[in-house]
Protein backbone atom coordinates (compact mmCIF):
# COMPACT_ATOMS: atom_id res chain seq x y z
CA UNK A 1 0.00 0.00 0.00
CA UNK A 2 1.66 3.57 -1.08
CA UNK A 3 0.89 6.66 1.22
CA UNK A 4 -1.89 7.75 -1.63
CA UNK A 5 -3.91 4.74 -0.56
CA UNK A 6 -5.72 3.81 2.40
CA UNK A 7 -7.25 0.59 4.10
CA UNK A 8 -11.14 0.99 4.93
CA UNK A 9 -11.97 -2.63 5.15
CA UNK A 10 -10.64 -6.03 5.58
CA UNK A 11 -12.71 -8.69 3.64
CA UNK A 12 -12.37 -12.56 5.31
CA UNK A 13 -11.97 -14.15 1.51
CA UNK A 14 -12.71 -13.53 -2.34
CA UNK A 15 -16.35 -13.05 -2.37
CA UNK A 16 -17.20 -10.63 0.30
CA UNK A 17 -13.88 -8.36 -1.21
CA UNK A 18 -15.43 -8.50 -3.93
CA UNK A 19 -18.76 -7.59 -3.11
CA UNK A 20 -17.60 -4.24 -0.75
CA UNK A 21 -15.09 -3.84 -3.84
CA UNK A 22 -18.29 -3.70 -6.87
CA UNK A 23 -20.09 -1.51 -3.67
CA UNK A 24 -17.58 1.45 -3.61
CA UNK A 25 -17.35 0.92 -7.26
CA UNK A 26 -20.96 1.66 -7.57
CA UNK A 27 -20.93 4.90 -5.26
CA UNK A 28 -17.85 5.46 -7.68
CA UNK A 29 -15.20 4.86 -5.53
CA UNK A 30 -12.01 3.29 -6.86
CA UNK A 31 -10.50 0.54 -5.14
CA UNK A 32 -7.90 -2.01 -4.74
CA UNK A 33 -7.53 -5.39 -3.13
CA UNK A 34 -4.08 -6.28 -1.16
CA UNK A 35 -3.42 -9.21 0.19
CA UNK A 36 -5.08 -12.00 -2.19
CA UNK A 37 -1.91 -13.16 -3.45
CA UNK A 38 -1.88 -15.34 -0.10
CA UNK A 39 -5.35 -16.25 -0.16
CA UNK A 40 -4.78 -17.61 -3.95
CA UNK A 41 -1.91 -19.63 -3.54
CA UNK A 42 -4.10 -21.38 -0.07
CA UNK A 43 -6.92 -21.16 -0.80
CA UNK A 44 -8.15 -20.88 2.61
CA UNK A 45 -8.32 -18.20 5.33
CA UNK A 46 -7.32 -18.95 8.75
CA UNK A 47 -5.90 -16.65 11.91
CA UNK A 48 -6.21 -13.50 9.36
CA UNK A 49 -3.91 -15.49 6.43
CA UNK A 50 -5.85 -15.03 3.39
CA UNK A 51 -7.60 -11.90 4.66
CA UNK A 52 -8.09 -9.10 1.47
CA UNK A 53 -7.46 -6.08 2.66
CA UNK A 54 -9.69 -3.28 0.04
CA UNK A 55 -8.05 0.08 -0.04
CA UNK A 56 -9.18 3.69 -1.44
CA UNK A 57 -7.18 6.57 -2.63
CA UNK A 58 -6.66 8.87 0.45
CA UNK A 59 -9.02 11.53 -0.87
CA UNK A 60 -11.69 8.71 -1.09
CA UNK A 61 -11.33 7.51 2.68
CA UNK A 62 -13.80 9.29 4.32
CA UNK A 63 -16.61 8.69 2.04
CA UNK A 64 -15.72 5.17 1.88
CA UNK A 65 -15.92 4.45 5.27
CA UNK A 66 -19.02 6.36 5.72
CA UNK A 67 -21.03 4.22 2.71
CA UNK A 68 -19.20 1.20 4.54
CA UNK A 69 -20.45 2.15 7.78
CA UNK A 70 -24.01 3.06 6.75
CA UNK A 71 -24.40 -0.22 4.56
CA UNK A 72 -23.31 -2.10 7.67
CA UNK A 73 -26.08 -0.34 9.62
CA UNK A 74 -28.67 -1.66 7.37
CA UNK A 75 -29.15 1.50 5.21
CA UNK A 76 -28.82 -0.30 2.11
CA UNK A 77 -31.35 -3.18 2.41
CA UNK A 78 -34.03 -3.86 -0.09
CA UNK A 79 -37.50 -4.16 1.23
CA UNK A 80 -37.00 -7.56 1.05
CA UNK A 81 -34.53 -8.61 2.98
CA UNK A 82 -35.97 -6.70 6.12
CA UNK A 83 -37.57 -9.58 8.75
Amino acid sequence: MNQDQRSVFIASGEIHAQQVRAFLEAAGISSALQGESLRNTHGLTLDGLGMVRIVVAAADEERARALLASAEAGAFRLEDDIT
